[in-house]
């Protein structure tokens, strides 16, 4: 009976022991995933949300002055033309 006992004990060990080990490995492969994708990331120079972000707002920017602009000079060819009928 006792010896069926070291039996169920030793096997729960060596399943914790085997769990452990796995657990480990996950974490490595992990690790190593992540080193690799972070390389290949860096080797692509992309650029950071923050630097994107700063571009897009530039981008906007000019996109409304560039519709301001266009407003001024329809309305400045608007009086050029008024001017040259007269």
């Amino acid at each position: 009976m006792q010896s069926d006992n070291k039996l169920f004990s030793d096997l729960a060990r060596l399943g914790q022991s085997a769990a452990g080990t796995l657990h480990g490995a996950k974490a490595e492969v992990k690790n190593q995933i992540k080193g690799k994708l972070e390389n290949a990331l860096q080797d692509m120079d992309l650029v950071s949300r923050e630097e994107f972000d700063v571009v897009r707002e530039m981008a906007v920017a000019a996109r409304e002055e560039n519709a301001e602009l266009r407003k001024r000079i329809d309305a400045l060819e608007k009086v050029i033309a008024k001017k040259k009928k007269k």
